[in-house]
């Protein structure tokens, strides 16, 4: 009888180890969005390279977009810049246009 090869258990992240996704593991940053009560999201931003100061960043967000936002400060993924509303496309045309971030380097989660 032959073996059945579907039976046989396989871990596929059992290459990965127990890294966790910080955000600036790979230097990638990430654009998110979360699902807050009704219509209201919120963008959040992380990975962002330490040369850049978040504090000013932030600064920038929300005067070139009109919102508000926050700079949160995580154990496990570092500083995350949040934004009101459903930023991810002028965060990332801002990034690549006047902080010469390549597109390669940025990841859009969401919807």
């Amino acid at each position: 009888m032959s073996d059945i090869q579907n039976l046989q258990s396989y871990d596929p992240f059992a290459d990965l180890g127990d890294s966790k996704d910080t955000g600036d593991q790979q230097g990638y940053i990430h654009i998110r969005i979360q699902q807050r009560n009704g219509r209201k999201t919120l963008t959040t931003i992380q990975g962002l390279p330490s040369n850049f100061d978040k504090k000013r960043m932030l600064k920038i967000f929300k005067k070139d977009f009109a919102c508000n936002g926050t700079l949160v400060e995580d154990e496990e993924l570092g500083s995350v810049i949040q934004l009101q509303g459903d930023q991810r496309v002028k965060v990332l045309t801002l990034l690549t246009t006047e902080g010469g971030i390549d597109k390669k380097q940025v990841k859009i989660h969401g919807f």
